[in-house]
C-alpha cells in the first residue's frame, strides 16, 4: 500500500503508528479531518489477518466519523484508533496506559472513546494518562456506555425507513434480522423487542446468542444465513463491508438499516441497492447516536439534551431519503452531499477569515 497516495485520495490529515513492545501494543490512530473541530472516534480492538487490513479499516472508519459528525450537525472532526489485539485475552492496564500516552501526545487533535472490543472500564484506564477521552462512567464525569444511545438512534432511523416503505412508523409485527449481538446489537434487540418486533438474530458468540433468544424471544440463524432471511428490515450491527457481491444476491428485504460502520464494501454496492429498490439507511447517519452522546460530554453532560439530539436521527434519515428521491440518487450519495456541503461551508468561512485577517495586518 502507498500510504501517502491513500491519504491524498480522501484528504487524510495524519496517521500515527503507536508501538510499545514492552506491553504488546500495536495501534494505529488516524485523523481524517478537523475542519469542524477535534477528531473524535472510538478505539477498536480486534485481530486482523494482516496489518494492512487494519490500516485500511482505520482509514475507512476515520473518514466515516468525519461524515457522521458533519451530517449530525456536530462541531467535531473525524478520527479512529485500532489496537491490533484479541480483546478477550490481550487487555492489560499497562497496554491501556501506554495507548493513553500516545493519545495525549496529540494534544487534543484526537479524542478517543470506546468501540468494538473496548469498554467503559478500558477508557477509564486511558483517562489516567490523558484528558482526551470520552465514554467514561458517570462517576468519572462521563456518560457511561454510549451503546444504548447508538441503539436508540438506530431504532428511530429504522422507523424513518419503515415509514417510507410501509407508510407508518410502527414496528409492531415487523420482522427484523439483526446481525451482530455486541454492545449495540444487544441494546438494539432490547428496544426492538419493546416495539413488538419479531427478531431473527445471528452472532459470533453463542453465549450472546443464547442471551438474546432467552430475553427477547428471538430466533437465531447461522452467522452466514442471516443475509438470506426474508424480513422487513436487515440490520447489520457488527463488522463493515457486509454489503458486497456475495451478499447482495441473497438479500430478501426492502430495507437495510443498522449501526455497523462502513456497510458498503464499495460505493458501487450502494448503487446496486438503489437499482434494486432496497432502501439503505447510510450507516454514519443512522448510527450517530453514540457519537452524539459522547459529544455532549465535552460540555457539562446532560442525558436529556443528549437523548433529544439522538432522537433527531429520525429527521436526518428522512432528509437523506428526500434528497435521494428528489435527485434520483442513491441514499449514500445523498448523505455524502449533506456532510460535504457543511464541511465546505465551514472551510470557506475559514478561508475568508484568513483573508480578512491578512488585510487587517497589512493595514488595508
Amino acid at each position: 500500500m502507498d500510504i501517502f497516495e491513500k491519504m491524498a485520495e480522501y484528504d487524510y490529515e495524519q496517521i500515527v503508528f503507536c508501538h510499545d513492545p514492552s506491553v504488546n501494543l500495536k495501534a494505529i490512530i488516524i485523523i481524517h479531518d478537523t475542519t469542524l473541530g477535534p477528531a473524535l472516534g472510538g478505539c477498536r480492538m480486534r485481530i486482523y489477518t494482516a496489518e494492512e487490513d487494519a490500516i485500511i479499516d482505520c482509514l475507512r472508519l476515520s473518514r466515516g466519523m468525519t461524515y457522521k459528525a458533519a451530517a449530525a450537525g456536530l462541531n467535531l472532526g473525524g478520527g479512529k484508533a485500532i489496537i491490533i489485539a484479541d480483546p478477550r485475552k490481550d487487555k492489560s492496564e499497562e497496554l491501556w496506559r501506554s495507548y493513553g500516552k500516545f493519545v495525549n501526545s496529540l494534544n487534543g487533535r484526537y479524542i478517543t472513546a470506546e468501540d468494538m472490543g473496548t469498554s467503559v472500564e478500558d477508557m477509564e484506564i486511558v483517562l489516567q494518562e490523558t484528558p482526551f477521552v470520552t465514554g467514561v462512567s458517570r462517576a468519572q464525569g462521563g456518560s457511561g456506555d454510549p451503546s444504548p444511545f447508538t441503539a436508540l438512534g438506530t431504532v428511530h432511523g429504522i422507523k424513518a425507513c419503515v415509514e417510507e416503505v410501509f407508510g407508518s412508523t410502527s414496528l409492531e409485527g415487523k420482522k427484523i434480522a439483526v446481525q451482530g449481538l455486541g454492545h449495540v446489537g444487544y441494546h438494539l434487540c432490547k428496544l426492538l423487542h419493546k416495539e413488538g418486533v419479531k427478531l431473527i438474530v445471528s452472532g459470533h458468540h453463542q453465549d450472546k446468542i443464547d442471551k438474546v433468544k432467552k430475553e427477547f424471544e428471538a430466533k437465531a440463524v447461522g452467522e452466514f444465513d442471516i443475509y438470506s432471511v426474508k424480513c422487513d428490515v436487515f440490520s447489520p450491527n457488527a463488522v463493515g463491508a457486509i454489503i458486497n457481491d456475495d451478499t447482495i444476491p441473497q438479500l430478501k428485504c426492502p430495507i437495510i438499516a443498522g449501526a455497523a460502520n462502513n456497510q458498503l464494501a464499495e460505493t458501487r454496492h450502494g448503487d446496486k441497492l438503489h437499482e434494486m429498490g432496497i432502501l439503505y439507511a447510510p450507516d454514519y447517519v443512522i448510527n450517530a447516536g453514540g457519537l452524539i452522546n459522547v459529544y455532549n460530554e465535552l460540555t457539562e453532560y446532560s442525558e436529556e439534551r443528549a437523548t433529544n439530539m439522538v432522537l433527531k436521527i429520525y429527521d436526518n434519515v428522512k432528509k437523506v431519503i428526500e434528497i435521494s428521491k428528489r435527485d434520483n440518487i442513491p441514499t449514500y450519495i445523498a448523505a455524502d452531499r449533506v456532510a460535504e456541503e457543511r464541511i465546505a461551508k465551514i472551510r470557506s468561512l475559514e478561508v475568508l477569515s484568513k483573508i480578512d485577517g491578512s488585510k487587517i495586518r497589512a493595514g488595508h
